[in-house]
């Protein structure tokens, strides 16, 4: 799945805010070319949420294990939750090991390298084997941040 392929179908869903960092925006320049889909049928950003998925286009500090400093490289993140976590890595999130340092492979889903304790999974590069995969994470992403924002108190949720 390409980028624009990732934002379409998130952005299709129900109440999502999509955020594209980009110069000259007030962003830092860290997030510029990446993205950050929050729910938020208001339009604005949640003050105390977290996005349930990003697409991150290159590496940061302590994160260099999906290479994405190669032409077009990409992965995609997405806030999956315990039980799909636990499906996907045969272990449930919070436990202490430490990330992995080793290459992650494209077109695979993994613990992401950083927030895997959060229930955290990533996809460098999603293809044909984790298409279907990436798209039932990203709506399952959806679906617990709709959830969380319901269950909040205040006018806009619970």
């Amino acid at each position: 799945m390409t980028q624009d392929e990732i934002i379409s179908f998130v952005a299709a869903m129900d109440g999502v805010l999509t955020l594209r960092p980009a110069p000259g925006d007030g962003s830092p320049d860290v997030a510029w070319g990446d993205t950050f889909f929050y729910y938020a049928p208001d339009g604005v950003v949640p003050a105390a949420a977290q996005p349930f998925a990003t697409i991150v286009t290159k590496n940061l500090p302590g994160d260099a294990t999906s290479r994405l400093d190669r032409p077009d490289a990409h992965r995609v993140n997405i806030a999956a939750g315990k039980e799909e976590f636990t499906r996907w890595t045969g272990r449930p999130p919070g436990g202490r090991e430490p990330a992995t340092t080793a290459p992650a492979a494209d077109d695979t889903v993994v613990a992401h390298p950083v927030y895997a304790a959060a229930g955290w999974l990533a996809v460098v590069n999603p293809g044909p084997r984790t298409r279907t995969a990436t798209a039932e994470l990203l709506s399952t992403a959806h679906r617990l941040a709709r959830a969380r924002h319901e269950r909040r108190p205040g006018p806009s949720g619970g």
